[in-house]
């Protein structure tokens, strides 16, 4: 399935080419796009696709009166990941996701994930099921036409404030494009701009490239774009052979939405 230019997933370039209560399979391509703040091939789509398919597989498992949101995503990926992406830019990562364990409060997603046919990770989607909102969004059933922005940063419609010294920020700009059905930031697009600011918060200048090992996020609250709003990171550990970052999402009133911590390696 395609879908329109105009929602997250069509922005994106997500495709979903199964999907059941029992499996669900889809992929985003990953060519040409460099973290803004690093100018670095990076792995932050792969965080949009594991949101999109793990969360479709807890979806199916809602009643008729429930919706599901993200509440916990957490990826790790295998030390030559990137260097396969890297490759063979040209060529999708895919993600097939299966419900995982029993049903309760939420449900839980368990995904691999690969490039070219080569396992490149595994990841897991938590979601809560909630009573279903009075209104939701309805995305364009028609698929436009033309291609998604050129630009990693155009896509996910944020832009770079701070890079260097350990930190880095970046805006999320309001665009309705980038926002889920029930009218906030697409957890994948917000998944995968943690991971940007993590891993550019990690730089230290020498050049050595970082290998994004694991990221987990928390989702706390509703985020929406706007003036203030932003993603923000800084380093807590930065060795000879591994890096740890802390991340967070910061709305417009101030408030933390989300959380992440990534692990990195070289």
């Amino acid at each position: 399935m395609h879908y329109p230019l105009n929602t997250p997933l069509g922005r994106m370039g997500v495709q979903t080419l199964e999907e059941s209560p029992d499996r669900c399979v889809a992929s985003i391509p990953v060519a040409g796009l460099l973290n803004p703040l690093t100018s670095a091939p990076t792995v932050a789509p792969v965080a949009m696709l594991i949101d999109h398919v793990g969360g479709l597989v807890n979806h199916y498992r809602r009643d008729d009166d429930e919706w599901t949101v993200s509440s916990e995503l957490a990826i790790e990926l295998t030390p030559h990941a990137m260097d396969l992406i890297a490759a063979a830019p040209e060529v999708p990562v895919v993600a097939t996701a299966r419900p995982f364990g029993p049903k309760g409060t939420g449900s839980l997603s368990l995904s691999e994930l690969t490039h070219d046919g080569e396992v490149v990770g595994t990841a897991t989607v938590r979601s809560f099921h909630i009573h279903a909102p009075g209104h939701v969004i309805t995305w364009p059933a028609d698929s436009t036409g033309g291609t998604p922005p050129a630009a990693l940063q155009d896509r996910m419609s944020v832009e770079v404030a701070e890079s260097g010294g350990g930190a880095a920020v970046l805006r999320q700009l309001p665009n309705p494009v980038v926002n889920n059905s029930i009218g906030i930031v697409h957890g994948g697009v917000s998944a995968a701009s943690l991971e940007l600011v993590a891993s550019a918060a990690l730089g230290d200048g020498t050049g050595t490239a970082w290998r994004t090992a694991s990221l987990r996020v928390n989702y706390l609250s509703q985020f929406r774009g706007g003036i203030e709003s932003r993603y923000e990171a800084r380093a807590l550990r930065t060795g000879r052979s591994s890096g740890v970052a802390d991340a967070q999402a910061i709305g417009d009133d101030g408030k933390v939405a989300l959380l992440a911590r990534l692990t990195a390696y070289r």
